[in-house]
């Protein structure tokens, strides 16, 4: 029996597994690589040609293994910007390398040409070299990449931009043909690559942009169908760039503007339109460097920690605030409530997220709580906390995630049965707190506690 079920999960297995369609080729590719911030960002447009005699409806994407644990969003479009569905897969003879397929929205018929957008966003592929400078000297970062699109098919033609923050280049590699122009290197046009082909791109330059990670995030998001919902962020965050070397001076950190190039004073954040009772502290109370500013869409929050960061320098904050329900909280056709709100919000720009924990506080009485992220996460044991005048405790719903970036502000969907009746709950529970306070206080005072007798008493 036991070889029996063997023998259909080795069937079911290779029968998932795609297979390289040799009659598929990227008949043209333009990648643009973009180096002016602590992420790696590459675009790749790719135009597919069907040069076999059967419809296409899916190619495949290869993951070159040195980028393994780098790649933290991979998207696609087509020509007319809709998203195109990716799934992980598994190649034929290919279990060493690591795949996504993609869907076509229309086949790709013989003799056909297509254009697909691909977009890949890397994380910890910018080296500090060296990795540790003093106040005074400038950020220098080291990037490893491929000449060539990595992918499982042949290419007949491709370029690449790579584009820097600065002109200021210690030097890069020199794959003919190749050009600079300003802060741009461009090479190519390369003809005739053959499939997974490699060979190392690498480039030195000057990158003074923030390189700042959150270590970790702890958002709680608190519903009440009293009309409002209060969120509430604990963020850890680190300069991740160049160490700084030698001691800090305030002196020359105030004198010359240009020693402070890879330090970070500040950042902006942003939060919903909505927001109100915001507030900005750390571990020492309120911070008040910070500055708020209303836009028609948002609200811009400007914060300033309580000194510099440097490479290497940590620092902690709470950020708290405020939005309406009704934005978030809806009514299924069912009568079940919908909460639709994200599960990390914006932090700062090109941010970058080690690890998220969020917590959702449930009303009191939930019940068939039913859960849709909008991708894979961890799901904690839930948890009970006890809030003002809770005498039954809420269910705390928590999610984990690692290595999350701007492409993950996504909503996050929880669906629960609730009583309006136990709107109630507090206010009678306050109202029945009230009451036996009043009668111990008449009780207390009708009680006579003195030790000598009345006068009346004695008289008798």
């Amino acid at each position: 029996m036991l070889k029996l079920i063997t023998f259909i999960f080795i069937i079911v297995t290779v029968n998932a597994a795609e297979r390289i369609n040799n009659n598929l080729i990227y008949k043209n590719v333009d990648r643009t690589i973009d180096l002016t911030s602590q992420l790696v960002k590459i675009t790749s447009t790719i135009t597919l040609e069907n040069a076999g005699a059967d419809p296409i409806k899916n190619f495949l994407l290869a993951e070159q293994p040195s980028l393994v644990g780098q790649v933290a969003f991979k998207g696609a479009k087509d020509s007319a910007k809709q998203d195109l569905n990716i799934l992980t897969a598994q190649v034929e003879n290919q279990s060493d390398k690591k795949f996504h397929k993609v869907i076509l929205r229309q086949n790709l018929e013989p003799g056909r040409t297509a254009t697909v957008v691909v977009e890949e966003i890397l994380i910890k592929s910018l080296i500090p070299y060296p990795n540790s400078i003093s106040q005074k000297e400038k950020q220098l970062v080291r990037y490893f990449g491929n000449h060539y699109i990595y992918t499982p098919y042949t290419v007949v033609k491709q370029k690449t931009d790579v584009t820097l923050s600065s002109r200021s280049i210690e030097n890069y590699s020199k794959l003919k043909p190749v050009t600079q122009t300003d802060s741009t290197i461009h090479y190519g046009p390369y003809g005739e690559i053959a499939a997974f082909a490699v060979d190392e791109l690498s480039v030195h330059y000057e990158n003074n942009a923030p390189f700042l990670t959150v270590v970790h995030l702890d958002r709680t998001i608190e519903i009440s169908h009293w009309g409002n919902i209060a969120v509430e962020e604990q963020i850890e965050i680190k300069h991740t760039g160049a160490t700084l070397k030698g001691p800090f001076s305030r002196y020359d950190y105030q004198r010359d503007t240009s020693s402070t190039h890879h330090s970070i004073k500040s950042y902006t954040t942003v939060l919903p339109a909505t927001a109100h009772s915001i507030y900005y502290r750390d571990s020492n109370g309120n911070i008040s460097t910070s500055a708020v500013k209303h836009r028609k869409d948002w609200i811009e929050l400007e914060l300033r920690p309580r000194f510099p960061l440097f490479g290497g320098w940590q620092s902690s904050y709470t950020l708290g605030y405020s939005v309406p329900s009704y934005q978030y909280l809806f009514k299924a056709e069912n009568g079940d409530n919908v909460l639709a709100m994200r599960l990390i919000d914006h932090v700062f720009d090109d941010m970058y997220v080690e690890e998220v924990v969020t917590n959702v506080v449930l009303p009191v009485g939930v019940t068939d709580i039913k859960i849709r992220p909008p991708y894979d996460v961890e799901r904690l044991s839930d948890d009970v906390t006890y809030k003002y005048l809770d005498n039954l405790g809420r269910k705390v719903i928590r999610l984990k995630k690692r290595d999350l970036i701007e492409q993950h502000i996504q909503d996050l969907e929880i669906t629960y049965k609730w009583k309006p009746q136990l709107l109630l709950h507090e206010p009678l529970l306050l109202s029945l707190a009230l009451f036996i306070l009043f009668v111990a206080v008449i009780i207390w005072v009708r009680l006579d506690f003195s030790l000598a007798v009345p006068e009346h008493s004695k008289r008798e």
